[in-house]
């Protein structure tokens, strides 16, 4: 199993009239967590379009615990449980300064040939990237 962790403060605009995060956000925050943890095994939007590869996210769920608010500190722990094949599986869970759950979600994304749009298997250069783990994830 491959894990990484990022921490976020959410920004004022961020939160609706109640105080809260709004929800969609989270979405965002899962986003932004997959792709920091892919940019530490040197995978990248720009090497991945150089390479004629789409990485489309074709599911999404979310559940929410309890909310989060402006400026305060989250964790957004992802994992990966199974290497790819088609699909690439992610888990995501948010946590607050209290470690408390705030969320958990898990999206689907599928390997596309970017010219011609049709599904294909895991590009060997991602396949090899995530076997070399780098020093500084907690996997």
């Amino acid at each position: 199993m491959i894990t990484d962790e990022i921490q976020i403060r959410p920004r004022y605009g961020e939160v609706d009239r109640m105080g809260y995060v709004y929800h969609a956000n989270y979405v965002h925050y899962c986003h932004q967590a997959r792709t920091e943890l892919l940019r530490k095994y040197g995978i990248n939007d720009c090497i991945l379009e150089k390479n004629n590869i789409m990485l489309p996210v074709v599911g999404m769920n979310l559940k929410y615990f309890k909310p989060a608010y402006y400026d305060e500190l989250l964790t957004v722990k992802t994992s990966i449980r199974e290497m790819p094949h088609v699909r690439f599986k992610f888990e995501f869970e948010i946590t607050n300064k209290k470690e408390e759950k705030v969320c958990t979600a898990n999206t689907t994304l599928v390997f596309v040939e970017a010219t011609s749009r049709v599904p294909t298997i895991v590009p060997e250069l991602i396949e090899e990237a995530l076997k070399n783990p780098p020093k500084s994830l907690n996997s």
